[in-house]
């Protein structure tokens, strides 16, 4: 069992829409202790754009406090309340994406250990989020950690210390808020299977590099398939890593949707070194402490290959490369670093992320905004 926190969330908009802001604060469970406190100004935006970021923002505070806390919210937004009780609909595109959002940090805390429950309060016991919710909307920005040994500072004291308003009369900053625009897609696919695959061989970016066998070519083929099932007539990119099952996957997508392949190498595999083409079988019987290490410790490499952490930094420095393209990228590449994309835009820790699958041949999306924010659309589809 996680902490015990208390996040109480507020936004408003003053015209809605109008010039909005957001204010959040966390607070101990059990004390009532101020632990966190936060608002921003949105630009332009309505009132329920800027509940459900006050929301966010909330969560992600306390789960930056504890990732495996249990997390009571209490807020006077009878919209978002019920929405993310799951007792309403939403039927507005921008609350369903923020909604979604939410979820995510939501459902990070659940598989932390932690728990979120939701709770509709009156707005007067709701002002301290209140409070700083209208000094976001002044143009105040503020993110502070409190700490453990909070003083008798009020929360429009401690706004007071750290504000950075906008000039009088002049409105709060557009573009600071969520971003509810097109956001940029990526579809990950991992190749098919090759003997190495079958035999349970580790196949890195220093091994043998086989090609498909049979069924890798039929998976290859499938996922082209519903590659141009999912894009229809938009246009996108593919990319591949420079491994010749990924080229050889990547070259059916091509075939299906009439894309253009292009290599980028820093979508490879992991290098496994000295145990590249090695039977995990025979590692689990001759030497399970360094195998274990392989799987737990980002930190370890074989000799002559390179750690996770070497891995995951090239295919976020790939990913990122994706993002900034903007539109839609199919990119053909390999399990651990499908793990590592997914792991980054859900802020897993490292010992969590063989709990994400990705089955030979299968389809992952994710959607970035301009803003950072991102949701995963699915996961493993074959």
């Amino acid at each position: 069992m996680g902490r015990s926190l208390v996040v109480e969330a507020d936004g408003g908009s003053r015209g809605n829409p109008g010039v909005a802001g957001w204010g959040a604060v966390v607070l101990d469970g059990a004390t009532r202790e101020l632990l966190h406190e936060g608002c921003a100004p949105l630009g332009q935006a309505s009132n329920n754009v800027a509940e459900y970021t006050g929301l966010i923002e909330g969560l992600r505070a306390a789960q930056g406090i504890d990732p495996a806390a249990d997390v009571h919210v209490r807020m006077d937004s009878k919209l978002v309340v019920e929405q993310m009780s799951g007792r309403w609909k939403i039927k507005h595109e921008d609350m369903r994406r923020l909604a979604l959002v939410a979820r995510d940090v939501v459902a990070d805390i659940s598989r932390a250990g932690g728990s979120v429950t939701f709770e509709w309060i009156p707005r007067e016991k709701n002002k301290l989020a209140d409070a700083l919710s209208n000094r976001g909307m002044d143009g105040v920005t503020l993110s502070r950690l409190v700490g453990e040994a909070a003083d008798d500072t009020t929360v429009a004291e401690a706004v007071d210390e750290v504000v950075d308003p906008a000039p009088s009369g002049t409105a709060a900053p557009v573009g600071v808020g969520p971003d509810l625009g097109t956001p940029t897609r990526i579809l990950l696919v991992r190749h098919g299977v090759t003997d190495f695959t079958a035999q349970g061989r580790l196949d890195g970016r220093g091994g043998a590099d086989p090609s498909l066998n049979a069924s890798g070519r039929s998976q290859a083929a499938a996922a082209g398939r519903a590659a141009a099932h999912l894009l229809g007539d938009t246009p996108a990119r593919l990319v591949t890593s420079s491994l010749t099952r990924a080229i050889e996957t990547g070259a059916a997508i091509a075939e299906a949707t009439g894309l253009e392949p292009v290599v980028d190498p820093d979508w490879d595999e992991q290098n496994f070194g000295d145990w590249d083409g090695a039977s995990v079988a025979e590692l689990v019987r001759e030497d399970p402490e360094a195998l274990r290490a392989l799987r737990n410790d980002p930190t370890y490499a074989r000799p002559g290959g390179e750690t996770h952490e070497e891995m995951a930094e090239r295919v976020l420095a790939a990913f990122d490369r994706c993002v900034a393209a903007g539109g839609i990228t199919v990119v053909v590449c390999h399990r651990k670093p499908i793990m590592a994309v997914l792991a980054h835009l859900l802020q897993m820790p490292h010992e969590t992320i063989w709990r994400l699958a990705a089955a030979p041949g299968s389809l992952t999306a994710v959607e970035v905004w301009a803003d950072g924010n991102a949701s995963v659309a699915f996961t493993n589809r074959t």
